[in-house]
C-alpha cells in the first residue's frame, strides 16, 4: 500500500509542475515495483487516470462549456473559440504524439536525461521571458489573452503537447512553455495547458489500453488492483491542490524563481541520470 501511495503522490505532482510526470513515475515505479523500462514507460501514461479526474473535477465549468457548443450549439464567441482550441490541439498532440509513443515504447533505456536538461534550459528561459513580460507591461506593452490566440498559436501549442509523449519531456512544462512564448499572461499559460491536459491524458490512457495491453497487465500484476486504485485516489487528491497552486503562482512575480528553481532542478536530474552519477 505504501508504495501505491507514494507513486500516487509522485504523479500528482509532477503532472502540474514543469517537470516530467512520465519520467518520474517511471523511475519510481523501476525502483519499487520491479518493472521494465517499458512496463514503467506504459505505467507512467495509465496512472495520468488520476490526475485527468482531478483536472476534470477543476475544470468543470470549461467543460460544462464545450458540451453547450456541442450540444446546444452555444453561439458564444468565446465559448466557440474555447471548442476550437481544444479540437484543434486534440488532433494535432494526437497526429506527433501517437507514433511518438508507439516509437518509444519499443526502444528501451532511453537517455531520458537529456530531454531533462532540454526542458530544465526552456523552463529558465521562460523565466527570462516573463520577467521580461512583465517590465514591457509595466512599461506599457501588453500581454495576450486565450482571445487573442489564433488558430496558427492552437497547432504550436499542440505540436509542443505532441512532442511531450516522449520519456523526459513534461507535458505541461513544455506546453506551458509554448504558451509563455506566445507572450500568454502566465496564470493563463497555466489554465490553458492544463485544460487541454485532460484530452490529452485520456487519449494516452485509451492507447495503453489499445497498444500496449500486455505492459498494462504486467504493470496491475506488479501493483494490484486496489494498489492501483489507491495510487489513482492518491495522485486525484493531490493534484486538487496542486493545479491551484500552479494557476494562482502563475499571477504572482515569484512564478519566475519557482520556474528557474525548478529549470535547475530539471537539468540537475538530467545531468544524473544521463551520467549515472
Amino acid at each position: 500500500m505504501i508504495h501505491s501511495i507514494i507513486i500516487g503522490i509522485v504523479q500528482g505532482i509532477s503532472e502540474w509542475l514543469p517537470i516530467s510526470s512520465k519520467t518520474q513515475v517511471l523511475i519510481a515505479s523501476q525502483a519499487l515495483l520491479g518493472l521494465t523500462y517499458s512496463q514503467a514507460y506504459t505505467f507512467g501514461l495509465f496512472m495520468e487516470i488520476g490526475t485527468v479526474l482531478a483536472a476534470i473535477i477543476y475544470f468543470r465549468r470549461e467543460l460544462l462549456t464545450l458540451i453547450r457548443v456541442i450540444l446546444l450549439r452555444s453561439k458564444d464567441n468565446q465559448d466557440r473559440n474555447l471548442f476550437i482550441y481544444v479540437l484543434v490541439t486534440t488532433i494535432i498532440t494526437g497526429i506527433i504524439g501517437a507514433p511518438l509513443y508507439l516509437i518509444a515504447d519499443s526502444l528501451t533505456n532511453i537517455p531520458i536525461g537529456v530531454p531533462m536538461m532540454i526542458v530544465g534550459l526552456v523552463l529558465i528561459g521562460d523565466a527570462v521571458f516573463i520577467m521580461y513580460s512583465r517590465k514591457r507591461q509595466q512599461q506599457g506593452g501588453t500581454t495576450r489573452k486565450f482571445k487573442d490566440l489564433k488558430i496558427k498559436d492552437y497547432i504550436i501549442v499542440g505540436v509542443a503537447q505532441g512532442i511531450a509523449a516522449l520519456p523526459g519531456v513534461s507535458r505541461s512544462g513544455i506546453t506551458t512553455s509554448a504558451l509563455l512564448v506566445l507572450n500568454v499572461e502566465p496564470d493563463e499559460a497555466f489554465r490553458l495547458s492544463f485544460l487541454i491536459g485532460i484530452f490529452a491524458a485520456i487519449a494516452a490512457f485509451g492507447l495503453t489500453l489499445v497498444a500496449t495491453k500486455s505492459n498494462v497487465n504486467a504493470d496491475l500484476a506488479a501493483i494490484g488492483l486496489p494498489g492501483m486504485m489507491i495510487a489513482i485516489a492518491a495522485s486525484l487528491i493531490v493534484s486538487l491542490f496542486l493545479i491551484d497552486f500552479m494557476i494562482k503562482i502563475g499571477r504572482r512575480t515569484k512564478i519566475t524563481y519557482v520556474t528557474s528553481a525548478l529549470g535547475v532542478i530539471a537539468i540537475v536530474a538530467g545531468i544524473l541520470l544521463t551520467f549515472g552519477v
